[in-house]
């Protein structure tokens, strides 16, 4: 297994923490953390920007203050890099300096000793390798960082990086589904399985896409025969590829959670794989 490589099905995405009214509170948000963690979901999907200047991070910190037996059983994904300062243009920052900021200023919202999983959030044009390689290498060997990796990279983009690294780059993040699936024909997913990179899947339901049209019709009649939901059945869809890629779910029901997390282990057959994409391709393979 690559070092830092989530070993489950799921990981939970941080991104709407904020709207959830009932997770307000440390107490509550560190029972919702912990009842996650007693059914194996250990890994928690987070970035900077998510709820808007850390907020995100800074309220799962506040359940982790809360109930500090909490720190050494969860495992953290952040990323950092793109900036929407009110006021400003909207920019991506790869620069050493600013990604040693972002580092620290995550560790110390989420109340943790070390960050497992680091990325940088978009690839910025302007971004010198050698010096932002400097800056990520230094983070590891600091202890702030155990594993490093980038998410919505082009191959070239995370190779040029990954030449000026002396620690391994070891995922990538990207946006994959059904009615998604253009990395698997463009090239992008074969090279990142070349590269070593673990793939983690953002958008795993295409925002609920998937759900309508042909694709939707074909995946409520195969989830009816698999005697799972629909998600369940999409988010099985994405683990059959090469790699298992882990999709990072953005629910916070428990119940869903739950259910998806059972469904997703499905084993689906070749033949059915091959339906559910015709159907959301709109033909057959060639």
């Amino acid at each position: 297994m690559t070092p830092g490589q989530p070993p489950l099905s799921l990981m939970l995405g941080m991104m709407r923490l904020h709207e959830a009214d009932e997770l307000q509170t440390p107490e509550r948000l560190a029972d919702w953390i912990e009842a996650r963690l007693d059914q194996g979901l250990d890994w928690f999907d987070h970035a900077d920007i998510y709820g808007g200047d850390g907020r995100n991070e800074h309220l799962f910190g506040e359940a982790l203050r809360h109930r500090p037996s909490l720190a050494a059983r969860v495992k953290v994904v952040t990323k950092a890099g793109i900036l929407m300062t009110h006021g400003e243009t909207k920019h991506y920052n790869s620069s050493p300096e600013w990604l040693a900021g972002a580092i620290d200023r995550a560790l110390a919202r989420l109340g943790v000793e070390r960050l497992d999983l680091f990325l940088i959030h978009r690839p910025d044009p302007l971004m010198e390798a050698e010096a932002t390689a400097r800056g990520l290498d230094d983070a590891v060997r600091a202890g702030k960082v155990a594993a490093l990796g980038v998410s919505n990279f082009l191959p070239e983009q995370w190779r040029r990086l990954k030449a000026a690294l002396s620690q391994p780059l070891t995922h990538h993040q990207l946006q994959l589904s059904l009615t998604h699936s253009a990395p698997l024909f463009n090239g992008e997913f074969d090279a990142l399985r070349r590269d070593d990179l673990s793939p983690m899947a953002w958008s795993p339901l295409d925002g609920g896409a998937l759900f309508e049209g042909a694709a939707g019709q074909a995946l409520k009649r195969l989830a009816t025969y698999h005697g799972v939901s629909p998600a369940g059945l999409a988010l099985a869809w994405l683990r059959r590829l090469p790699g298992s890629p882990v999709p990072v779910i953005g629910t916070l029901n428990p119940a869903r959670i739950t259910a998806l997390q059972d469904e997703a282990r499905v084993s689906l057959p070749r033949q059915d794989w091959y339906a559910l994409l015709e159907a959301a391709r709109g033909h057959e393979v060639a």
